[in-house]
């Protein structure tokens, strides 16, 4: 599939400010089933552009101000091609089929970073919560993620949330909602309760049932790695394993790390800002 995504974000200031260097995770990850045909920024107030390589080989930009501005304008553009795989094509190794299962000393000095359990506080009320909704959940280990994946999807109710941070697993529980970003955090706080390596992911959603050339946003989701398929990624949002329809920009340990765009401004007086952000994800010919 070939998507074209433009991606815009717009910070109004009510008085000029000087804008600190950010930090901008915008480009999608290339991997064996996604490549970046074309990418480009177009800022406003010029600005000096890096590129950076982060402790996960993330691609974020840096880019560094000179002078004062009353407007930031953030807008990138790129076109991708994702493989048309289905989601379930991949092998579990022998020992791994059925859960739970542990991996071996080598995978897990590798994922140690990926398997640190929440809280003991925590990991026993997520185990609390988990059990009457996985009580007949199956013993294969990709139809019990799946399983996993649905109770997230089924038993929450969805909830848009613009201003930042992310809920913590107990917060969504307790409010029985959340954001896609929430929903993520939480089925990785699941997994690693349950001794599996998770990861958050960020990125974009291509969903063709809108209508042609729509707005879109950001999307979120968790990977789990699985021996011999390696990491797989899930979407509690909507309830299934993600397929080429997903855009994949940056992974990391914990959601923070991986905000599409991080910096500040200074102002000798308090200054307000009103933020605005675009998105457009079309299907196009090759």
């Amino acid at each position: 599939m070939n998507l074209e995504i433009k991606h815009t974000t717009t910070y109004q200031y009510d008085r000029s400010v000087h804008l600190h260097p950010h930090l901008l995770y915008l480009r999608p990850r290339e991997t064996p089933l996604l490549s970046v045909v074309t990418f480009a920024f177009d800022i406003k107030p010029s600005a000096k552009l890096y590129w950076m390589r982060d402790d996960f080989d993330n691609l974020p930009a840096s880019i560094h101000f000179s002078g004062e501005a009353q407007t930031l304008e953030i807008q990138s553009t790129c076109r991708v091609a994702t493989a048309d795989i289905p989601p379930f094509d991949f092998l579990v190794r022998d020992y791994a089929q059925n859960f739970p299962f542990e991996y071996e000393p080598l995978h897990r000095l590798n994922l140690g970073i990926y398997l640190e359990p929440p809280p003991p506080v925590e990991q026993n009320k997520l185990r609390d919560w988990l059990q009457p909704l996985l009580k007949n959940a199956p013993n294969e280990t990709v139809s019990w993620l799946s399983a996993l994946n649905q109770r997230l999807y089924q038993d929450l109710k969805y909830q848009r949330r613009d201003e930042q941070g992310i809920q913590t697993p107990l917060e969504t529980i307790a409010k029985n909602s959340g954001s896609c970003r929430d929903y993520a955090s939480l089925l990785i706080a699941c997994a690693r309760t349950q001794g599996l390596a998770a990861r958050f992911v960020s990125g974009y959603l291509y969903d063709p049932n809108l209508p042609h050339d729509s707005p879109g946003d950001m999307h979120a989701w968790a990977e789990v790695f699985l021996p011999g398929a390696g990491w797989r990624g899930l979407d509690p949002t909507n309830g299934i394993f993600c397929n080429n329809a997903y855009v994949p920009v940056a992974h990391a340990v914990v959601a923070e790390s991986v905000n599409p765009i991080q910096g500040s401004f200074f102002s000798a007086t308090p200054a307000v800002t009103k933020l605005s952000s675009n998105v457009r994800i079309k299907m196009i010919d090759t």
